[in-house]
């Protein structure tokens, strides 16, 4: 056994331990069991009541453990042999099962089939897999990375050779021949054609052959997504989308000044270098075989949470990351990462930044397994709040910050046409308008900014906002700051 019992009890369960009063629905046991050979292993325990963990023992020890061995070699294919043991505490005996990351998963319940009995441990809970994720254990057992994998129906020309060549500017000339050694390119079957990750990294039509390789950014208002500010979809390449994302985050971000040094310096209000080291990490680190599931930035007032697709690799687990260890899904992605000096050195990235983070005194950042995803959450230092009209402080015009933008993109739309408070609650990416556009309007109304189209009706469902003077003025002073 890894742990000592008394260590043992002390840990919640996990990704990797579990604790069940005895033997009785070994259906949900060897579920257990299974998710564990085909994630990162675990230790299971039977005799502690699971909620409270009081310690009962088992009255058939002998007996049990016969059954258990039983249940496993008849329940589990392929063929599961962990380590079970009889463990002696005060006057009780338990009885521990540790299954250990399996060479030969996924593992499946017989009963149920290997299209539907695979499990995986995602936290405490066992999760079915699907066949996507079937496929990533099959590939991970065999050491292959799905970005290494030949598409043998297309051909050299679908690769945006110079999109690749001005990635590569800076750091090289790149040369056609340079295709096979950073393995965009394989040989399959004597030809020369792209491999996943040549596609998905520069492919000319990326979105055909992977329409959930993409991202999408929200800036939400307040700390969870009832309402949303802006948002972006980004379908460039890979190594375009960092800069992309990073670019959206700096949009919704406060720019300050230091000039204690020669020469300016700008302030962010969001840790950048953070920011980016986690941005890499998932465009690196996600699993493109998912269907249905881009990466996802979401910018809260209180904190920036980035969601790659994909569960943490077989034998990985959070606290491994932790360590600085890493285990590379896409290694023709990573490769060209290193190359572009995106990624620093292997497997030091979450470390990094966990290290920045307790640098510049920010929340500890927190990694969760969610369904079949990773979440990083970054905790900001001070809140980002879109400020309303009902704070103090509010100049005449536009606020500073999140709301003057929005007021630029209102008055921008108005400039070309009268719209309704609805039509430009849609051009803001809303579904209805939101009190905070209704606050904008009436101060735009009240500074002249702007006027009713029926100033009579004030509520007609005919209603319309059209720019004034004043209003053009006002867009052209803030259009240059």
């Amino acid at each position: 056994m890894s742990y000592a019992f008394s260590e043992l009890i002390t840990k919640p369960e996990g990704k990797t331990l579990e604790f069940k009063r005895d033997l009785s629905s070994p259906k949900n046991f060897l579920k257990t069991l299974v998710a564990f050979a085909n994630t990162a292993g675990g230790i299971l325990l039977f005799g502690i009541a699971d909620t409270s963990k009081t310690v009962l023992g088992i009255t058939n020890p002998l007996d049990d453990e016969e059954r258990l061995c039983n249940l496993i070699a008849d329940s589990i294919e392929p063929r599961l042999v962990p380590s079970v043991e009889l463990l002696a505490w005060e006057d009780k005996t338990l009885l521990a099962v540790e299954v250990y990351p399996s060479g030969n998963r996924p593992h499946w319940l017989k009963t149920e089939g290997p299209q539907s009995g695979v499990y995986v441990r995602l936290g405490s809970t066992n999760r079915q897999a699907d066949s996507d994720l079937i496929q990533e254990l099959r590939r991970s057992a065999m050491g292959i990375a799905f970005d290494e994998q030949s598409m043998p129906d297309s051909t050299v020309n679908d690769l945006d050779f110079s999109a690749a060549v001005s990635c590569f500017a800076q750091q090289r000339k790149l040369m056609k021949k340079d295709l096979e050694s950073l393995r965009l390119v394989t040989k399959h079957q004597g030809h020369r054609v792209p491999t996943v990750g040549g596609l998905l990294l520069f492919g000319k039509n990326k979105a055909m052959i992977f329409p959930d390789a993409w991202v999408q950014c929200g800036r939400f208002i307040g700390t969870d997504k009832a309402d949303i500010f802006d948002h972006i979809d980004i379908h460039d390449h890979l190594p375009v989308v960092v800069e992309r994302i990073m670019e959206f985050l700096k949009k919704h971000a406060m720019r300050g000044a230091d000039f204690s040094a020669l020469r300016r310096k700008d302030v962010w209000s969001i840790p950048l270098t953070l920011l980016r080291e986690a941005v890499v990490n998932a465009v690196v680190h996600a699993d493109y075989s998912q269907k249905g599931a881009p990466i996802r930035v979401a910018f809260f007032d209180d904190r920036i949470e980035i969601e790659n697709p994909g569960i943490l690799l077989p034998g990985l687990t959070i606290e491994d990351m932790l360590q600085g260890v890493s285990k590379l899904r896409n290694r023709v992605i990573a490769r060209v990462f290193r190359e572009l000096d995106l990624i620093e050195q292997w497997g030091s990235g979450v470390r990094r930044i966990f290290k920045e983070a307790e640098m510049l005194g920010l929340p500890k950042p927190e990694i969760i397994e969610l369904g079949m995803r990773v979440r990083f959450i970054v905790y900001l230092a001070a809140p980002q709040r879109i400020i309303t009209t009902s704070e103090e402080g509010v100049e005449s015009g536009v606020e500073s910050g999140v709301e003057s933008e929005m007021a630029l993109r209102v008055l921008g739309y108005l400039k070309g046409t009268a719209l309704s408070k609805k039509e430009l609650a849609l051009k803001l990416g809303k579904t209805k308008p939101t009190r905070y556009l209704n606050d904008l309007m009436n101060r735009l109304l009240n500074d002249d900014a702007v006027q009713f189209t029926v100033p009579d009706k004030p509520n007609s469902r005919l209603q319309k906002y059209r720019i004034t003077k004043a209003g053009r003025a006002l867009l052209k002073t803030m259009g240059k700051k």
